[in-house]
């Protein structure tokens, strides 16, 4: 655990050096936002295929620039183990000439959980400083993952629930520069509703009926919840989208309040730190990330089942389940190494490691849950269009497709990370 945390401040500190050193570019750290960046080179020439789909993606969806009035596809923005793809129609539509912005969206995924979101924003106060907003949004998850708690705890034990919520929420995030942000959050999540999963391939059994509150604190109620989070986020990446340099650095403070039964209040700490490094300018790129998450309670206190820190899937430990491990508080580590093969194609080899623990000095390089694995990239300058990972771990062979990057935690409609359950 020490030496996580001496990890970190060692990353922070050489982050804080390079920002002192080469300031961002005044458009927040993303050069040519606007699309007029050289695309990376590729190791052989690419196909006239790819280059087409690449072409059609930037006219047709990766809008740059202020976002557009009027109808627009809602992909994507859904939570892990929803399936390979989500879609949906959205409407936007800009007020007081441009100052003000309203959203509202569904969709529908490929395992049938549902979503749909209003949103409003000012996004646009103290000479681009600061955004405020607040939305309303309502999710049906039908098939979530719960194998029981701690790091041992077995694949034979699988099971699943579905979690029908809603959250209404208000936000704010403030710009000092356009490296270093501040974001804040302060909702209320109406009672949840949890009960027997639902959907196709349901193969294996409900956590309602195999599990107790000894072994998923929460599974028998669910309180209504007040809740908060603050985050400090140093981003010096040149595309948070598709990053071949710079790092992305942040510390987040949450609170969850039980406004039913008294007994489910906590608070969550979680850090994290992610560097890519450039070995063959943008053609091969090692990228890097390190993230710690750790629960507390006061006396009579638990942390619900769902909300717990959870280990596996697309974005932490790939060749196993997603939701595959649950604790108190866990860590995880990603290398990966990315070469261009084409302009728009990257391929990639991977290694995870992770752990989870009832008690924060547990969490060391003891008894790691490991994973490793080939991918796919495909992207243009600023983002991943798509992505497929291959991996593999002692519990068998797992295959993640995806349109984010893989650092990318699971971001809502409005892009931000899920309030309930914990998504890794």
């Amino acid at each position: 655990m020490r030496l996580f945390l001496l990890v970190v401040l060692l990353s922070l500190g050489a982050a804080a050096r390079s920002v002192a050193q080469d300031p961002a570019p005044q458009n927040g750290g993303r050069p040519d936002a606007a699309g007029s960046a050289s695309e990376q080179s590729g190791l052989v020439g690419e196909p006239r295929v790819i280059t087409n789909m690449i072409n059609w993606f930037d006219r047709e969806v990766n809008q740059t620039g202020e976002p557009k009035d009027g109808f627009f596809p809602e992909l994507g923005n859904m939570i892990t183990g929803s399936g390979w793809i989500s879609a949906g129609p959205g409407y936007r539509h800009h007020l007081l000439d441009g100052q003000a912005l309203v959203t509202a969206s569904a969709a529908v995924s490929w395992n049938f959980y549902k979503m749909a979101q209003a949103r409003f924003e000012l996004p646009h106060l103290a000479n681009e400083h600061l955004t405020v907003g607040s939305q309303v949004l309502y999710q049906d998850m039908l098939q979530v993952n719960y194998f029981g708690l701690g790091n041992d705890s077995l694949k034979s034990n699988r099971s699943g629930y579905r979690l029908d919520e809603t959250d209404v929420l208000g936000y704010a995030t403030v710009r000092p520069t356009g490296w270093l942000s501040v974001n804040g959050r302060f909702g209320w999540i109406h009672q949840a509703e949890l009960s027997t999963m639902t959907g196709w391939s349901v193969t294996y059994p409900n956590t309602t009926d195999i599990f107790t509150e000894a072994t998923a604190p929460g599974v028998t109620q669910q309180p209504a919840f007040l809740h908060s989070d603050v985050s400090v986020i140093a981003d010096t990446r040149n595309y948070p989208g598709h990053p071949t340099s710079g790092g992305i650095y942040r510390a987040t403070a949450a609170a969850y309040s039980d406004r039913n039964y008294g007994k489910y209040s906590f608070q969550r700490y979680d850090v994290e730190g992610q560097q890519f490094l450039p070995i063959v300018e943008d053609t091969w790129v090692i990228a890097l990330r390190a993230w710690a998450v750790f629960s507390q309670t006061s006396a009579g206190n638990t942390v619900p089942f769902y909300l717990l820190p959870s280990l596996g899937g697309k974005n932490t430990l790939r060749g196993y389940y997603d939701y595959r491990f649950h604790d108190r508080d866990m860590e995880v580590f990603n290398a990966e190494s990315r070469w261009g093969l084409f302009t728009h194609l990257d391929v990639a080899a991977f290694f995870d490691a992770g752990k989870v623990a009832s008690q924060a000095s547990d969490l060391d390089f003891g008894q790691m849950k490991t994973s490793y694995g080939v991918g796919l990239r495909v992207h243009n300058r600023q983002s991943t269009v798509g992505r497929l990972d291959v991996g593999h771990s002692v519990e068998g062979w797992r295959v993640v497709f995806k349109f984010s990057d893989p650092f990318k935690r699971s971001t809502l409609s409005g892009g931000r990370t899920e309030v309930i359950p914990f998504v890794p």
